[in-house]
């Protein structure tokens, strides 16, 4: 056949370097610290409130909306933590994943040939979402080693076509927590600029050492130019249930909520009545001995990169750890990250691929995001490096 049958939309896309290294690492029966897949136990109330959602035979289609006893769960949660509240009948939209959040952020409020501002270093699910809607990303690179950034640099990304921005706070894969000083800052700039926020707080549990989360859309003029995005995998370790969510006004969230419904129909019936009755069984603690056990991890994996000469930028949240790998003497990220594969057999993820610039080319990613017992022989093998 002669004929190309591959979509223009998907002409520049590239495999994710996370999913190849996670094929090497199989292929060398290594541990792999690269993929962000959290195989970590669930809570028993989640798992057992879903079971019983499944048992009850809750099979059908939801609204496409989500359950109301999760979406009331969701405005609850809203309120209490991110101290933002919402109307759970206008304002809330379950979605698949945070990932389907964006989707349809995208696909609902933004046209092709629109641009939308993304700092560097980026999720890579982002920038190719973004890519595939027929959107511009305008990169703003973060400074290490606290990834910081100056008024000056996101206005000079801004043109004629400009319309939105994303902010991913915690951040992956660089850790950063967006300080409210910042927040302002690109508040400010989205107010004199007309442009709608997007914000992806999946981690928004996970932020150390006195770091605050605090989401965009509570600062003042915010609110009603605001997408938040975020979800549950990460906070419960449920990654394949891919349940997530979007709170938005209601002269947003309509068209995102329209987009889901024609994409989706519904995130998983039972999963959603699980969720809401298994949040409610939690106890309070939980969130902050969860954010203690990743800070944890953190430290003792940091350690292991020092002793190994490779220079961590300690995370203020999320559970990853961009590390610098220029010590090694490899002529470019891949090169070392393979070495430290085979070396140790220890996968991570080359920074590159977190990056437009060539800033990522001395950096690669871990993922602590993982058993006690797997963080510590990864440790112990990085530091015969």
């Amino acid at each position: 056949m002669t004929r190309n049958y591959r979509s223009d939309r998907i002409g520049n896309l590239q495999q994710s370097e996370i999913r190849a290294m996670t094929r090497e690492c199989v292929r060398l029966g290594g541990l792999n610290l690269g993929q962000g897949i959290c195989p970590l136990p669930s809570p028993p109330e989640i798992l057992e409130a879903a079971s019983e959602a499944i048992l009850a035979d809750k099979s059908t289609y939801s609204k496409f909306e989500g359950v109301d006893d999760l979406r009331t769960t969701i405005a609850k949660k809203m309120a209490s933590y991110n101290k933002l509240e919402v109307n759970a009948d206008t304002d809330v939209i379950v979605t698949i994943g945070s990932t389907g959040s964006f989707v349809c952020t995208l696909q609902g409020l933004f046209n092709p040939g629109d641009e939308i501002i993304i700092f560097e270093p980026f999720y890579g699910y982002h920038v190719n979402a973004l890519r595939v809607s027929g959107c511009e990303a305008n990169f703003v690179t973060l400074t290490p080693p606290d990834w910081s950034f100056t008024r000056e640099a996101i206005e000079a990304a801004i043109t004629p076509k400009t319309r939105g921005i994303l902010v991913n706070t915690p951040g992956n894969p660089s850790g950063k927590v967006f300080s409210r000083a910042e927040l302002e800052t690109i508040a400010s700039i989205c107010q004199e600029h007309d442009l709608i926020a997007i914000t992806d707080e999946i981690y928004e549990y996970l932020v150390y050492d006195g770091h605050v989360h605090t989401s965009l859309a509570t600062l003042p003029g915010m609110w009603e130019r605001t997408v938040t995005m975020s979800g549950f995998s990460k906070t419960f370790a449920i990654t394949g249930w891919r349940l997530g969510y979007t709170v938005a006004p209601a002269h947003l969230a309509t068209p995102i909520g329209f987009i889901n419904d024609l994409f989706y129909i519904c995130a998983p019936t039972p999963l959603q009545y699980g969720l809401a009755a298994g949040m409610a069984r939690l106890s309070p603690d939980y969130y902050t001995e969860m954010s203690d056990r990743y800070r944890q991890k953190r430290d003792y994996f940091c350690d292991a990169l020092i002793s190994a000469g490779l220079t961590p930028h300690i995370p203020q949240g999320a559970y990853y750890i961009l590390a610098d790998v220029s010590h090694l003497g490899f002529s470019d990220d891949k090169k070392a990250a393979m070495h430290i594969l085979e070396t140790t057999g220890v996968a991570s993820v080359p920074g590159s691929s977190f990056f437009a610039s060539d800033t990522g080319r001395s950096l690669t990613r871990f993922c602590v995001a993982q058993e006690w017992e797997v963080v510590k022989e990864a440790a112990e093998r990085i530091a015969t490096l």
